[in-house]
């Protein structure tokens, strides 16, 4: 049978529902955690009580004695894992690394895992192992002045500076130097950590929930010295990640526990032990100094960014960077520097470094506007650079001001009185306020494989990862328009390490990454059949690699790009804060699929509203835990707080994307937080520059202008 192209279909850029819509609505879909074994075993991990010191004694003789019990993992007993490599995306966190020492370094830190037959009797005699400690004086401390905080480079530069910046400061009509504080803040998906190890035939196949089947398969092969090919990873279907689902205790934990007993078994994160492994976003302190000429040219841009690590692993929550992408000025200094604490290491949350940067800039860049007597976005306007304003690299494409300018007619911006503190409906004092996005777009090489086959289908094998985002479905759309076929003769199969490498879901990188190789191995099989090759009955597969067209790009300064606007109502009698409207305009590549874009972007500005007014992980300095470290105790957005949010975009290919995408998956929280709190300034006059707005903060800085 031969297989020719007829017309293209555009599938691409045409609103489409989830391939794989059906089978999660009617339970179809199975996630990590109900996929059946035979002889399953359950392991419970077993968390430290204190927050620093050393493991005296593990009394795991009782609890061995217990109902189903099978075994008790410690650090005297485990198997050895190697920790001294560099991995894909980096050095690995050693909290992964299980078991290994006496050591502990935070409240929560896995200290044994208890393995019996049922989850229930793991979980029981999990409670009763008493573990005693050496405990010593821990410091969780985020709040005053650390000395001992160092510059640490991540993704950039930790200093990157150009100018001299207190002559540019002393040279300006107008200066902003403010401190803005954002919190610990988590992102536990609905879906927890789950993962289930098994040896099959000399093979190990771990089923998981993570955001990248092949990133997890080859930091497992290193940590247990294992050949790559002897690890098979799955992770069909994810319950959300946002950055936290990648090697994690508990997968190491089941790995070790399988080695032991000879029969699978399954490790799940409690909601409360995801609040100390599962990595969170660290508190920021950020010292903005704006200095602008009377016409508001910035003249001189300071913005130095706090974060906290364990003592275990450096993880910087790189705050300062958007700044050097967003605004150029004379002189341009931004530091990202870090403390080590006793506490858990946070790790990568949507828009790592973007969201709570965003936050600080957006919201000195209001103040500045507002003492130039300047309309916010004119002000943005008059200082958007030609080209990077660290790198002095050309743009791929910045559309910012054409985002704001349309968000602005479609808001009704035009209408706005700029002086806070007029508007009333009622009891409400109401007011608007915008702000300004950005999130780098990249792509990581990957692999893919697509086969015509016999009966005129077409199968797509890219190890991607749909945490949620719609990749199979932006996929199928991708090969569709590639292969100049219709949407419903393509299957795609995904999240399977044994599909060979491919670029993590995370980033904002990984539909771009997936797709682009897509792309190129469906491309190079229409020619193929354009020619009139017969198909047998095993198909004809082409295979892409884009290692070398990545490579071989340009260096050019990538971003998507938005414009935030926000309508706020604010009771001064009580300090209770509602977002009225919401109304995004991205930027953002070219956009495959409409239906789960809007999604993915709303879903950001509502993660925005939650930063803004609620999300703020305590922690007890006595004990060094959370406070509620549970979803009833960890508070977000809630449905009143989601009224009218809208998102949309402008037409903004990418000429450098073989199909025209950037990313659009984090973008949608960046400036959303500062957006509320401008507009919470303008109905009430009073600056907020520590998150979350709660109604008790409201209300000590005065309620109302």
């Amino acid at each position: 049978m031969t297989t020719a192209p007829t017309a293209r279909k555009n599938a691409v850029g045409t609103a489409h529902t989830r391939v794989e819509g059906r089978d999660k609505v009617t339970g179809a879909a199975r996630y990590a955690a109900e996929i059946p074994f035979a002889e399953l075993a359950h392991g419970w991990l077993v968390s430290s009580t204190v927050a620093r010191g050393r493991i005296r004694s593990v009394e795991d003789g009782p609890v061995l004695a217990m109902p189903g019990v099978v075994a008790v993992l410690h650090h005297g007993n485990a198997p050895r894992v190697e920790t001294g490599y560099v991995g894909m995306l980096g050095v690995p966190d050693p909290t992964a690394a299980v078991f290994q020492h006496d050591r502990v370094p935070h409240l929560g830190w896995p200290v044994a895992l208890v393995v019996a037959d049922t989850s229930e009797q793991a979980r029981e005699a999990a409670e009763a192992l008493v573990v005693h400690y050496e405990q010593e004086p821990h410091d969780v401390d985020f709040s005053g002045e650390h000395p001992d905080a160092y510059p640490v480079d991540s993704h950039g530069p930790a200093v990157a500076e150009k100018g001299d910046l207190d002559a540019e400061l002393a040279a300006s009509a107008v200066v902003v130097d403010a401190e803005y504080t954002t919190p610990e803040e988590h992102h536990n998906p609905m879906e927890p950590h789950a993962a289930t190890a098994r040896w099959d035939g000399g093979r190990l196949e771990l089923v998981d929930s993570n955001q990248g089947t092949f990133w997890v398969a080859s930091e497992l092969a290193k940590m247990f010295s294992l050949d790559p090919a002897s690890i098979r990873v799955r992770s069909e279907h994810v319950g959300g990640g946002f950055g936290s689902k990648g090697v994690r205790a508990h997968q190491v934990a089941a790995v070790m526990a399988a080695t032991e007993l000879h029969r699978p078994v399954r490790v799940i994160m409690t909601r409360r032990q995801m609040f100390s492994l599962a990595g969170y976003r660290s508190p920021t302190r950020q010292r903005l100094r704006l200095g602008a000429d009377a016409d508001g040219r910035l003249r001189a841009l300071e913005h130095r960014s706090l974060s906290a690590t364990s003592t275990v692993h450096e993880f910087i929550e790189s705050a300062a960077g958007p700044a050097r992408t967003m605004y150029d000025a004379d002189a341009h200094h931004t530091t990202n520097r870090l403390v080590r604490l006793d506490v858990p290491t946070p790790t990568w949350m949507r828009a790592p470094g973007e969201a709570p940067g965003s936050f600080a800039l957006e919201s000195a860049m209001d103040e500045l506007a507002e003492k130039c007597d300047l309309d916010p976005i004119e002000l943005r306007a008059r200082n958007d650079p030609r080209t990077g304003p660290v790198s002095g690299l050309p743009f791929s494409g910045r559309n910012l001001i054409a985002c704001f300018r349309e968000g602005a007619r479609r808001f009704g911006w035009d209408d706005r009185d700029p002086r806070p503190g007029l508007r009333r409906d009622g009891r409400w004092l109401l007011g608007t306020g915008t702000a300004a996005a950005s999130f780098p777009a990249g792509a990581g090489p990957s692999t893919a494989a697509v086969t015509a086959e016999a009966d005129g289908t077409f199968t797509v094998r890219v190890n991607a990862a749909d945490i949620g985002t719609g990749a199979r479905t932006a996929l199928t759309l991708v090969a569709a328009d590639a292969l100049v076929t219709a949407p419903e003769k393509v299957r795609v199969r995904i999240g399977d390490s044994d599909l060979g490498p491919a670029f993590i879901a995370g980033g904002s990188m990984g539909t771009r990454s997936w797709a682009w190789a897509v792309t190129i191995a469906a491309e190079e099989l229409r020619e193929r059949l354009a020619l009139g090759a017969d198909i047998p009955a095993e198909g004809i597969t082409v295979r892409s690699d884009t290692t070398e067209a990545i490579g071989a790009l340009a260096q050019k300064e990538r971003h998507s790009f938005g414009a935030q606007f926000a309508e706020v109502a604010v009771d001064p009698t009580t300090g209770e804060v509602r977002v009225r409207r919401m109304l995004g305009i991205f930027a953002a590549g070219r956009i495959v699929n409409p239906l789960t874009a809007r999604n993915q972007f709303v879903g950001g500005m509502t993660w925005g509203i939650s930063m803004a007014l609620h999300e703020e992980a305590v922690r007890d300095q006595a004990s060094g835990g959370h406070y509620g470290a549970d979803l009833a105790g960890y508070h977000v957005a809630a449905h009143a707080d989601v009224p009218a949010i809208e998102a949309d975009w402008i037409d903004d290919p990418d000429p450098d994307d073989p199909v025209g995408i950037k990313g659009i998956g984090e973008i949608g929280i960046v400036g959303a937080a500062a957006a509320v709190a401008n507009a919470v300034w303008h109905a009430t006059g009073v600056r907020h520059r520590d998150l979350p707005i709660r109604p008790d903060r409201v209300l000590l800085a005065g309620g109302h202008a």
